[in-house]
């Protein structure tokens, strides 16, 4: 061992060091910012404003309020989603939203329908794969394929529908049990777009002996040309990604891309996304590159089943309220 390495294994004498006053340095966090204990009979709008003011919960109120001021003002209000949002049992909380003008625009990927089928028909969904997936028998149910396939090559010998409406003016049609369950049907009766983005080969529909690619990419394209219609009036709108880890975040990137070289201004845009865990693609073409120099991307981590409920119940209480901040 040398000399100097002899010399760097001693301790270092601390009594030197410079300190500073607790008084005077700066803080991220002091006690006004600090969350309310909550008591049993308080009012919705009390719980709110019991919750601390920093990180997550800001970022909530921050979406709220975009969503708000969008709603007040007639501004878009768009939410792409995926199929889990269904699967969770949150289509009365969307419904609703779609009745009171929260929504404007609804975007899903093409199990999203298959989903919202079957609970019109049946009134229940979300099949067990791995119990079927042995025998074959996965995907297979007849029905709702039959309902879907139906809706697609109707509308396809019409030219002039996408594969979202097409499907919700056939649910109106056909009126099936649960027809109040139905996202779909809903937004057919309300004149809500919805639009549908196929990957072939992805739904388990694609399997049965009724599929027609073209027709079905038809359709799906329409509903593409569609969605990039309501991203060109994002303007101090807001864009709601949920639960959709690919499909949608590429489809809206491609999207905004349309829109800004066909001149359309997207200033002032707010984007949530919202997920249990943090993916690349809705980070970086929902969160990060639509609303550089523009907007504002705001990322809420948490399960749908909670959050979602939580985001249009704090929005309708903020509209209710009359208040400017959310």
């Amino acid at each position: 061992m040398t000399q100097g390495s002899k010399r760097s294994a001693q301790p270092l004498s601390l009594d030197g060091l410079r300190t500073t006053s607790l008084a005077n340095r700066p803080s991220k966090v002091d006690a006004a910012r600090f969350a309310k204990p909550w008591h049993a009979g308080q009012p919705f709008r009390d719980f709110l404003a019991s919750l601390p003011t920093c990180l997550a919960a800001d970022q909530l109120r921050q979406a709220v309020h975009a969503i708000t001021q969008a709603v007040r003002h007639g501004r878009i209000v768009l939410l792409g989603m995926g199929a889990h949002v269904i699967k969770v049992g949150l289509n009365p909380i969307l419904i609703d939203a779609i009745r009171r003008g929260l929504v404007n625009g609804l975007a899903l990927n093409g199990a999203g329908i298959i989903h919202d089928v079957e609970l019109a028909l049946a009134g229940k969904t979300s099949e067990d794969v791995g119990a079927h997936l042995h025998t074959g028998q996965f995907g297979t149910a007849r029905e709702p394929a039959e309902l879907i396939h139906d809706a697609v090559a109707r509308g396809y010998a019409q030219g002039s529908v996408g594969l979202g409406q097409a499907v919700g003016l056939l649910l109106l049609e056909q009126a099936p049990a649960h027809l109040d369950l139905s996202l779909l049907a809903t937004a057919a009766r309300h004149a809500v777009p919805v639009t549908v983005h196929v990957a072939l080969g992805t739904d388990i529909i694609h399997m049965h002996p009724a599929m027609d690619g073209a027709a079905m990419g038809a359709l799906s394209y329409h509903d593409f040309r569609v969605f990039c219609r309501l991203v060109s009036s994002l303007e101090h709108g807001v864009f709601i990604n949920v639960g959709s880890a690919v499909i949608i975040p590429e489809v809206f990137l491609k999207a905004v891309n349309v829109a800004r070289n066909l001149g359309y201004s997207l200033d002032g845009l707010t984007t949530i996304n919202m997920d249990f865990q943090r993916h690349y693609r809705p980070q970086v073409n929902v969160v990060e590159r639509p609303t550089a120099g523009c907007g504002t991307g705001i990322t809420l981590i948490g399960h749908h089943e909670i959050m979602l409920p939580l985001l249009f119940a704090m929005v309708q209480e903020d509209l209710a309220s009359g208040s400017n901040h959310a």
